[in-house]
């Protein structure tokens, strides 16, 4: 038998369902696994979403076929946001779209824009379905360094011309993962000159824009004046309200991009669940203290894991975004031979930094996704187990 394709062949295990498959292994072998290494919320989605979901889940219309852009409500809400919260105003009609969750719209989007042979600029390390999606849609992927010494910032000034002149698509992701770095307004002008300048439209993967601490606010790229010229950006209810199961995101921004994603969905999907896009429009509506809430949370969580890392000797500087630590591993160790010996020796799943990228070696993420004592826990395993 020929399979899978040879397209398919190239693409290696998705790390996540790997260390899933080791973690059922040790809870059948009675290990008490702490798991670090998935970046999925433990907090609950606020109620009030929920009932909004049984809510609409008793009107029959809502059991349709959904509009395959989504429905017009809920793109509304999500340019009632940007206005809101950005100060970035959206046509509902040709400048959002409806998706089922941001990683559904990243892999739809390679195969829209790029050819075979063409080439994606990528972070270094970054979310591994960058990489994914370019090799499936038979492309090629050039990755963009991101170090620490540089705020863990992309220097365009270091991509090879050749380079330049194949790339049709950039990815860029602030706050980051795996890294959790944050960028000002001005980073994302220095992008959109870049992007103008040769022709390179960049879609930027804001998943955490709302999970942030210390008063600091997520920049959009698209308040950048002339910004919706070339580029767009993800956004996803996942972690912002707890939503991850829900499968439900949007992009917005430049209107033929999302026209060319747009065709692409219309003939690989029907659109997301017409109740879940209603709840989505009325989480972005109501009351947003949960949001705040959240974070308090996260920011408490991480307080216990930066004391808990620096005790055994890895200093950690507090992260303004996302939830997660980006720590280096310690000396002596790469990356997955750190991971691997403290899941052996302690039950503790963390994530290695290679996994993203090249330039994450040296490096491990750990995901805030438990209780503080759960953190202290799995930190004291770590700090005895050294």
């Amino acid at each position: 038998m020929n399979y899978p394709s040879k397209r398919l062949g190239q693409i290696p295990p998705y790390l996540f369902a790997e260390i899933n498959k080791k973690k059922a292994a040790m809870i059948e072998n009675g290990v008490d696994v702490i798991d670090l290494g998935i970046g999925d919320p433990d907090l609950p989605t606020p109620s009030h979403i929920v009932e909004k979901l049984v809510e609409e889940l008793q009107n029959p219309a809502n059991f349709n076929y959904p509009n395959f852009i989504g429905c017009l409500s809920y793109r509304q809400s999500i340019a009632d946001f940007y206005l809101r919260h950005y100060g970035v105003e959206l046509d509902p009609e040709t400048e959002v779209l409806a998706l089922i969750g941001s990683k559904e719209g990243i892999a739809h989007l390679v195969p829209a824009l790029i050819d075979p042979g063409d080439t994606v600029l990528i972070p270094d390390p970054s979310y591994p379905v960058y990489r994914m999606a370019t090799l499936l849609a038979n492309g090629n992927y050039y990755d963009m360094p991101l170090l620490k010494e540089n705020n863990f910032e992309p220097d365009f000034r270091l991509i090879p011309q050749d380079v330049i002149d194949r790339s049709k698509l950039m990815f860029l992701n602030y706050p980051g993962n795996p890294t959790s770095a944050t960028v000002d307004i001005d980073f994302f002008k220095d992008a959109v000159t870049f992007s103008k300048e040769h022709s390179i439209p960049i879609a930027h993967d804001s998943a955490y824009n709302m999970v942030t601490y210390s008063e600091y606010k997520a920049p959009s790229i698209l308040q950048v004046e002339g910004s919706k010229e070339v580029a767009i950006e993800f956004g996803s209810f996942s972690k912002t309200y707890n939503m991850t199961g829900w499968r439900i995101g949007y992009v917005v921004g430049n209107k033929e991009i999302i026209k060319a994603l747009s065709i692409l969905k219309s003939n690989t999907d029907t659109g997301q669940f017409t109740p879940i896009q209603k709840a989505a429009a009325f989480a972005l509506d109501s009351d947003q203290s949960c949001i705040k809430t959240h974070n308090r949370i996260y920011e408490e969580r991480m307080a216990v894991v930066l004391e808990g890392l620096a005790s055994i000797g890895i200093d950690v500087e507090a992260p303004k975004g996302s939830f997660f630590v980006w720590a280096p591993v310690p000396e002596g160790f790469t990356s997955t031979e750190f991971v691997t010996n403290v899941l052996e020796k302690t039950g503790v799943i963390l994530t290695p930094g290679n996994a993203f990228g090249p330039s994450g070696e040296g490096y491990f993420r750990i995901s805030l996704s438990v209780p503080n004592e759960r953190l202290f826990e799995a930190i004291t395993r770590i700090k005895e187990s050294l």
